[in-house]
C-alpha cells in the first residue's frame, strides 16, 4: 500500500466525524490499522508508521473548532458539541461530583474546577491552554433554580448573577458563537433586568438570536423537557447570518416515546442491587433507528472512559441499572396507578410507554439540604426508573457513565441538556461556520 493512501485512510479511522455505526464497523477499522502498520515492509516503515498517527491525531484536534463548556455539569453539551465536530478544549464546573463525570467521559479536555464568579477571559484561555482568538465557542448552562417555576423564583437569589457572568465571559474572550440554556421561567417579565443586564455586556459586533424555546421531544428526545436557548454570533465568522428558523427541528424527526426509549434494557431489577458494581448489568436487545443510532454508538474520537467502552460494545453491559427498595404498601400503590397517573404520595407519575418522559428532576445540592427529585415509575414494573432508565430518557448514550452513587447520578442527568438536543442545535452552527 502506498504511504499517500495508508495516510488517507488513517485519516479517516481517525477523523472526528468518522464515527462508527456500528460495533462492527469500528472493530473493522481499528484492525484495518492495526493491521496496515504489522504488514509494513520493514521495522523502519513499521516504526515511522507509528510515529505518524498519533501526529494525525494531533494535526486534527489542531484544526477542529474549539469550545469552552461552562457550568458543564455531567456534559451534555459538552457531547452534543463533540458530536456536532467541535472539541471540547475545557470545561467549567464547580460541583466537584459532576466534574469528576464529565472528566471521566471527557479525558482529554482541561477540566477547571472553579468558581466562574472568580475567572477572567484572560485566566479561562491561559487555564484552558489556548490563545486569544482561538475559542470558536462558549457554551452552558447557568444555574436555573432561582428562575425555575417549581423553586422560589427570588429575583435576589445569588444564582441568578451566575447567567451575567456567563455573557462576561463572552465579551472578554470574544468567541464566534455563544450559546447559554436555562428554564424557560427566565423569560419572566420580572427577570427582565437580570436580562438585559446581562446582554448589555456583550460587544457591539455581537448579533443576539431571539430566545429560541427548545422542547426536547420535537428533536427526537423522549422527553417533553422544555428549555430556552440564548445564542448569538459574529457574522464575520459565519458564511450567512444564523436565524431562530434554522434550528427549529426538522419536520421528519423520528418521535422516540418512553417505551421505545427503554426498549432492552434490564426491565426486572432487583432493590439488592445497591452499588455501582451491582449496577452493570446485560442489554437484553439492541434497537434500531436514528434515536439508538445516537443511544448505541456515534462515539466522537477521544471522549469515553476506555473500560466502559469496551464493555458496553464488546460484552453489552450498560452501568446504572441499581435498584430502589421499596414497602410492600408503595408497591402495590405503584402496581395501581395508570399510565399517566400519578402516586398520591410520593407525587411521582406512572410513565406512560406510549407517551413522552415528563422533565426529569435534579433534586437539591447539599447545601439546599440534599433532597431526592421525584422519580418517574417505571411503566410495566412497580418502582421508580433506575439511573440508566433516566439517562436513556434524557438522550445519553449507554456508554456514558455517570456518578457512582444513585443520587449523584438522578442529579447529573437531571441537570443536563439533553445531548440529543444539543447536537442537533450546534451541528446547524459548526455547519455554518467559515472554518
Amino acid at each position: 500500500m502506498a504511504f499517500a493512501e495508508w495516510v488517507t485512510r488513517a485519516v479517516a479511522v481517525f477523523h472526528p466525524d468518522c464515527q462508527a455505526t456500528s460495533r462492527t464497523a469500528n472493530r473493522r477499522s481499528q484492525r484495518w490499522l492495526v493491521a496496515a502498520i504489522d504488514k509494513s515492509p520493514c521495522m523502519a516503515y513499521h516504526h515511522a508508521l507509528m510515529r505518524v498517527v498519533p501526529p494525525i491525531f494531533r494535526i486534527l484536534r489542531s484544526i477542529m473548532p474549539k469550545i469552552i463548556d461552562l457550568f458543564a455539569g455531567a456534559g451534555g453539551l459538552s457531547l452534543g458539541a463533540a458530536r456536532a465536530g467541535f472539541e471540547v478544549s475545557a470545561a467549567v464546573e464547580l460541583d466537584s461530583f459532576a466534574a469528576q463525570t464529565h472528566t471521566t467521559n471527557f479525558p482529554n479536555s482541561i477540566h477547571i474546577c472553579t468558581d466562574i464568579t472568580s475567572l477572567t477571559g484572560a485566566k479561562l484561555l491561559s487555564e484552558a491552554n489556548l490563545r486569544a482568538g482561538e475559542v470558536d465557542g462558549l457554551i452552558g448552562g447557568p444555574p436555573c433554580q432561582g428562575f425555575s417555576t417549581i423553586g422560589k423564583r427570588d429575583e435576589n437569589d445569588r444564582r441568578n448573577d451566575l447567567f451575567g457572568h456567563f455573557f462576561r465571559l463572552v465579551s472578554e474572550v470574544r468567541p464566534a458563537f455563544f450559546l447559554a440554556e436555562n428554564v424557560p421561567g427566565i423569560l419572566d417579565q420580572k427577570y427582565d433586568g437580570i436580562r438585559n443586564r446581562a446582554f448589555l455586556q456583550l460587544r457591539s459586533e455581537y448579533r443576539l438570536l431571539d430566545p429560541l424555546i427548545v422542547k426536547a421531544n420535537l428533536y427526537g428526545a423522549p422527553t417533553t423537557r422544555t428549555r430556552i436557548f440564548f445564542i448569538g454570533y459574529r457574522p464575520g465568522k459565519f458564511k450567512r447570518g444564523l436565524s431562530i428558523e434554522e434550528m427549529a427541528p426538522a419536520s421528519d424527526v423520528e418521535a422516540t416515546t418512553v417505551g421505545k426509549a427503554l426498549a432492552g434494557l434490564p426491565q426486572q431489577i432487583n432493590s439488592g442491587w445497591i452499588t455501582a458494581a451491582d449496577g452493570w448489568r446485560p442489554i437484553e436487545s439492541r434497537g434500531t433507528g436514528k434515536y439508538f443510532e445516537r443511544i448505541q454508538n456515534a462515539v466522537p474520537n477521544g471522549i469515553g472512559e476506555p473500560l466502559s467502552l469496551a464493555r458496553y460494545l464488546e460484552r453489552g453491559f450498560v452501568s446504572g441499572c441499581m435498584g430502589t427498595r421499596h414497602t410492600p404498601d408503595v408497591i402495590r400503590r405503584f402496581e395501581a396507578l395508570a399510565h399517566g397517573e400519578k402516586d398520591w404520595v410520593s407525587k411521582a407519575i406512572r410513565l406512560d410507554p406510549n407517551g413522552y418522559c415528563p422533565t426529569l428532576r435534579a433534586g437539591t445540592a447539599k447545601d439546599k439540604g440534599s433532597f431526592q427529585a421525584v422519580r418517574p415509575i417505571h411503566f410495566d414494573s412497580p418502582r421508580v426508573i433506575t439511573p440508566r432508565e433516566a439517562a436513556r430518557l434524557q438522550g445519553f448514550p449507554d456508554w456514558f457513565v455517570f456518578h457512582d452513587t444513585k443520587w449523584h447520578s438522578f442529579r447529573q442527568i437531571g441537570n443536563s441538556v439533553s445531548p440529543i438536543v444539543a447536537e442537533d442545535i450546534l451541528k446547524k452552527v459548526f455547519q455554518n461556520m467559515t472554518l
